[in-house]
Formats: C-alpha cells, sequence, structure tokens
C-alpha cells in the first residue's frame, strides 16, 4: 500500500519531536518501538531493570503523544486560517446547502 502524503509529514514531525526526547527516554523508545526489541533485550543491551525500561518507553510514548498532538492543535489551527473573499464564498457555500 502507498504511503499517503499525509503520513510523510507524520513521519517527519514524528522524527523531529522523537529527537527531542531527553536520550534515556529516546534509546530505549527507539530500541523498543523501531528496532523492536523485547523488554529483556532492551534491558540486556542498555544493561538496566526490565522495570526501568518499561518506565522509559511509557514515558516515551507519553512525551510523544503529547508533542504531536500539540502539532496537531498548531496545524488545525491554520488549516483554516483564510479570511476576505475566499472566506466569504465559503459561508456562502455552506450556507446555500442547510435548509434554512
Amino acid at each position: 500500500m502507498p504511503r499517503l502524503p499525509g503520513a510523510a509529514l507524520r513521519g517527519a514531525i514524528l522524527e523531529s519531536k522523537l529527537g527531542e526526547l531527553p536520550e534515556v527516554l529516546r534509546v530505549v523508545f527507539v530500541l523498543r518501538s523501531v528496532e523492536e526489541l523485547s523488554v529483556a533485550e532492551t534491558a540486556e543491551t542498555l544493561g538496566i531493570a526490565e522495570e526501568t525500561v518499561r518506565v522509559r518507553h511509557f514515558r516515551a510514548k507519553g512525551m510523544l503523544r503529547e508533542a504531536l498532538a500539540r502539532e496537531i492543535d498548531l496545524a488545525e489551527t491554520d488549516l483554516f486560517e483564510f479570511g476576505g473573499v475566499s472566506c466569504d464564498a465559503v459561508v456562502a457555500s455552506v450556507r446555500a446547502k442547510l435548509p434554512l
């Protein structure tokens, strides 16, 4: 299945936000979510406890989720930002379709 244009943008945003994570969280996220290592394999690779891997992965996903939500909120604000004649035309078109 071909990637949709939006998928490339989401990937770029995710990659950017991943780079902003603290290194200890980013490394665990990459090993678990990208490389698909198990909790035990990640713990052994990094020389940390399995519980630490779980906590760091959970925190990394939460931070990424929040960062992506902020990006979406910003994009949503810009998406329909228009005015003047263009805005008037859209409003008139919508009103014409409404049963009044």
